[in-house]
């Protein structure tokens, strides 16, 4: 029996954007590679996805369940993956 597959959260981020920076520094910096799939705002289905699930401002991060945008809700989030190893999805 293989261990469960731990859910992937998506980082919808800009390249350039001082505040997604923030965001993807947190996550390489806290090892969450494999946690945290980086979608970048430049390509048009990737905006899709992002207005889809409600996106305004970036950075913003799908669990699955819930649109956490802006970098320091972003950061609260993920920082609740390192310290507790929870997903609240």
């Amino acid at each position: 029996m293989s261990p469960p597959v731990a859910p992937v959260l998506e980082l919808f981020h800009r390249i350039a954007d001082p505040p997604s920076a923030t965001a993807r520094l947190f996550v390489t910096d806290h090892a969450l590679e494999d946690r945290v799939r980086f979608r970048n705002l430049t390509y048009a289905e990737v905006e899709a996805d992002w207005r889809e699930r409600g996106g305004h401002t970036s950075p913003a991060l799908w669990d699955g369940t819930r649109l956490y945008q802006g970098a320091e809700a972003v950061v609260a989030r993920l920082l609740a993956v390192v310290n507790l190893g929870r997903d609240d999805s």
